[in-house]
């Protein structure tokens, strides 16, 4: 059996597909991007620096300081391991926030947005 090459990335995206079951998780490897920092000096890892986008209900009621928690506590491991991840940029939406921008985005662009009853 092969070896990941993204071992990091699949613990990240198995716990937090798990615990949050996103309707949407975009997971970036930003890690060449740092390598040449003093901090990354010595480092064998080329998995230290991600962003995520993640949107899930389990977000619902919750403000952003709340929501980063959540995933910090799920990837707690990972943050601490030596070598693990250094830098963790995350954007944390709702799905009707989701929406919210999408149709915010639609607008900018000038495309038709479609009016979405409420219930």
């Amino acid at each position: 059996m092969a070896t990941s090459t993204t071992p990091v990335e699949d613990i990240m995206r198995a716990k937090i597909v798990e615990a949050l079951k996103p309707t949407t998780l975009e997971i970036y490897n930003d890690s060449h991007l740092h390598s040449h920092h003093k901090a990354m000096q010595g480092s064998t890892s080329r998995e230290t620096h991600f962003r995520l986008v993640m949107t899930s209900e389990a977000f619902q009621g919750k403000m952003q300081p709340a929501r980063h928690r959540m995933v910090y506590t799920l990837l707690k491991e990972e943050l601490e391991r030596e070598g693990g991840i250094h830098a963790l940029q995350l954007r944390t939406r709702t799905l009707a926030e989701e929406e919210k921008q999408m149709a915010r985005e639609q607008a900018e662009r000038g495309e038709h947005v479609m009016d979405v009853e409420k219930s």
